[in-house]
């Protein structure tokens, strides 16, 4: 027998990682992290520029005591993706990642876990956690910004969760929203502007890699909720000062969106409460009023949601 951890690929991922076992261990993972009781143990990443290329390098740690699992995202996300003819979208994707799973009792690697579709999926399932909690009484109209993993995943998980009338999504290629509709099994509304997708939208979700604002608060409808996923890094920004100074403002982590979060950073606006808190009961879920959650994606959750991969496919494994 190999001494070698295993490597679980992304389709192993997919088949184990569903949305009914992920959300509540989400969760969970949301309340001991704002709760501050030394239940989970994560620093704000560390990122390392690649200058020459665009790109950057994250290195995300954390532990649960809770869940006794133990692991390190190492992600790269690169800015400039634009193929050579500026009409051919590039084959590469924006973000890469793997997810390294420890034994906490001595520190052995258990596993290398592609780290691709749980970043997608952990992610889409937090915007959906903070949807449930802040999204109007009445909510009809679904509008998505951007057309990558990202968006797929949220979409994934909002036709699960929610049931909204209407989807309207826009992207800055035509081709690649023409391409996600086509493939979705719902029908979805291609928008040749972002202001026209945002009109009448209940929930809005913001997954681009943009580096100037694509969402103005004079296009958002007075009540609606945001989820701005993307513009991950202290000077990007997806969401103008009108609409960040003007809403009420949550977050995962207060922490790491005041380091990395330019459309906090650049705009001043005050952050409300930390998502963790709303689910504990300590911090209001302002519903009636237009909000934003703006997620710029902890450690905590790639470590449960790994552990939860693991434990899962473990238990399908025959002893020898």
């Amino acid at each position: 027998m190999s001494d070698r951890p295993p490597f679980l690929e992304a389709e192993v991922v997919k088949k184990f990682l569903t949305y009914t076992a992920l959300i509540p261990l989400l969760k969970t993972a949301l309340i001991n992290f704002s709760a501050g009781t030394g239940a989970v143990v994560q620093p704000v990443r560390t990122i390392v520029p690649v200058a020459n290329y665009g790109g950057f390098l994250g290195v995300m740690p954390a532990y649960s005591a809770t869940d006794d699992a133990l692991a390190t995202k190492v992600v790269t996300f690169y800015e400039n993706k634009r193929a050579a003819d500026e009409n051919e979208i590039s084959a590469f994707p924006s973000h890469h990642s793997t997810v390294l799973l420890f034994e906490p009792r001595n520190g052995s690697l258990k596993a290398i876990i592609d780290g691709n579709v749980i970043t997608d999926r952990r992610t889409a399932a937090v915007s959906a956690i903070a949807t449930k909690l802040l999204k109007p009484a009445s909510a009809d109209v679904l509008c998505i910004l951007g057309s990558g993993a990202q968006a797929h995943s949220h979409f994934e998980v909002f036709m699960e969760l929610f049931s909204f009338k209407e989807v309207k999504m826009w992207s800055r290629r035509r081709e690649s929203a023409e391409l996600f509709a086509s493939t979705m099994k719902a029908n979805v509304q291609v928008c040749a502007t972002a202001r026209e997708a945002v009109a009448d939208a209940d929930v809005i979700i913001t997954v681009t890699m943009a580096t100037e604002p694509i969402l103005l608060g004079e296009w958002v409808k007075p009540g609606a909720h945001v989820n701005a996923v993307g513009a991950c890094r202290p000077d990007w920004r997806e969401l103008d000062d009108s609409l960040m100074q003007h809403c009420v403002l949550y977050v995962d982590s207060r922490e790491a969106a005041l380091k990395e979060s330019g459309d906090i950073i650049l705009s001043g606006a005050e952050i409300f409460a930390e998502l963790g808190q709303v689910l504990k009961e300590t911090k209001p879920a302002l519903a009636e009023k237009t909000t934003v959650f703006k997620s710029v994606g902890l450690a905590i959750e790639d470590t449960v949601s790994a552990k939860l991969v693991f434990d899962l496919w473990s238990a399908t494994k025959t002893p020898e």
